[in-house]
């Protein structure tokens, strides 16, 4: 006799979580069986129904906590073909690497949490099986703008020998049709092209015409009309090509993108007490002497969670207020700045200790917006700031000095932050105490 003891698997597996047997394990000695049917014999039934009614009980709660994390179509055993398994599978897969569940039973390749931003602000979101693709070409200047260097190259150089090659089979065709081609050594005949023997040489005429070079070998004479009026097409549709291409180029060029790679913020995010209020801080500085004018910092709070009723909102959005009320969040960014967002009753960390921040799943969205001066154009610099990026009980070190009648500022010490004596409790705690004190 032999007793299997699987726990009952997550709903979205396929099967129990039983290691694969080895042969060793299948094929054991007789002696082996023989001692171990000697033990089970000597066994009392009573021991054996306890241990079957707390492996009962233990995977009662097993579920039980299963089904208050997930949707309630996962409660309980339910018969699923291969193919619901397959994608109640996958399903689970990615609520677990949204709400980052610290459970063993979502286990990913990637130990780390995907970023919504990563450190350099780019955002990683792909958008997929978009159908109504017309809308980029509704707005191509932008579409144009958005293309990667080598693709934009690409496209005007293709809008080039396109409109050459087929203005030059316009010429060819239009020479043969008068018969040009076949008198083109005829110096009595009154040519419309003239010297357009082939359709390279029309080619060459179209080249010429559109780029204004003019060698003087081949041109448009005024024998027929119709050749002035496609020599003013041509001029026409080159000129908008070359205002399109210097238009985009210029603003391709001159895009601010650049301009945020010297606004800097710091490794970091700290929580520690200010004016006996628990504050949320950052850092934030700017490497130019130019500056931004009308600076403006806002920072959102990405997390997933799952409502009382069972729905799932996936990197959900909530509002970090950086003194917006008070006009905080406007900065006259000449010197490192550093950024407090006051943790009380309205604030998302209002519940957070130091104990719970190291179990959250969260990420904290910061965005600098400005003009920049040298062009007039609005900047935007983004980082982000996971979980593991907030340092409960740390201070930013100063990094500003007066130095010969001027302030020196030492870049150097802009990440630096040490350890100070804080309590561990939330800012939710911190208020009960304090009014049970005032009580007693």
């Amino acid at each position: 006799m032999m007793i299997t003891n699987c726990s009952s698997p997550p709903p979205s597996q396929e099967g129990p979580q039983c290691p694969p047997e080895s042969s060793s394990q299948v094929f054991a000695p007789a002696e082996h069986e023989v001692h171990q049917q000697d033990v089970i014999q000597e066994t009392p039934l009573e021991s054996v129904e306890d241990t079957l009614k707390s492996l009962h009980v233990h995977r009662n709660k097993h579920f039980k906590r299963l089904s208050s994390q997930w949707q309630s179509t996962f409660r309980g055993n339910i018969a699923l073909s291969p193919t619901e398994k397959r994608q109640s599978a996958k399903s689970f897969r990615r609520r677990c690497k949204l709400l980052g569940d610290e459970q063993p039973l979502c286990v990913t390749t990637n130990n780390q949490r995907q970023r919504y931003v990563t450190k350099d602000g780019k955002c990683r979101v792909n958008l997929g099986h978009i159908k109504d693709k017309s809308r980029f070409i509704s707005d191509i200047f932008t579409t144009l703008v958005d293309l990667k260097y080598l693709w934009f190259l690409l496209v005007f150089t293709a809008c080039y020998i396109l409109t050459w090659m087929s203005f030059g089979a316009i010429y060819f065709l239009d020479a043969w049709l008068r018969d040009d081609i076949a008198h083109v050594h005829d110096s009595q005949w009154q040519a419309c092209f003239e010297n357009v023997d082939s359709y390279l040489a029309a080619l060459l005429l179209s080249l010429e015409t559109q780029r204004t070079i003019g060698y003087g070998t081949r041109r448009v004479t005024a024998n027929c009309p119709e050749g002035v009026v496609i020599l003013m097409v041509q001029s026409i549709t080159g000129s908008i090509i070359d205002a399109v291409m210097v238009g985009c180029m210029f603003v391709k060029i001159s895009r601010p993108q650049q301009r945020a790679q010297t606004l800097i913020f710091s490794k970091h995010c700290v929580i520690c007490e200010r004016d006996e209020k628990l504050c949320l801080l950052f850092r934030i500085g700017d490497l130019r002497e130019s500056h931004m004018v009308d600076a403006k910092i806002r920072a959102k709070l990405i997390k997933s969670r799952q409502t009382k009723e069972g729905e799932f909102i996936p990197l959900e959005q909530t509002e970090i207020n950086l003194g917006y009320d008070t006009g905080g969040d406007r900065l006259l960014l000449v010197e490192p700045q550093t950024i407090a967002h006051i943790i009380n009753d309205s604030s998302p960390f209002w519940e957070v200790g130091a104990k719970r921040l190291k179990r959250e799943t969260l990420e904290i969205i910061v965005i600098l917006e400005g003009i920049v001066e040298a062009s007039g154009m609005t900047c935007q610099a983004r980082t982000s700031y996971t979980q593991d990026e907030i340092l409960w009980g740390h201070r930013f070190a100063s990094c500003i000095s007066l130095e010969k009648g001027a302030f020196l500022v030492d870049c150097s010490a802009f990440d630096k932050t040490f350890e100070v004596e804080m309590s561990p409790l939330s800012a939710r705690n911190r208020s009960h105490a304090k009014d049970e004190e005032s009580i007693f």
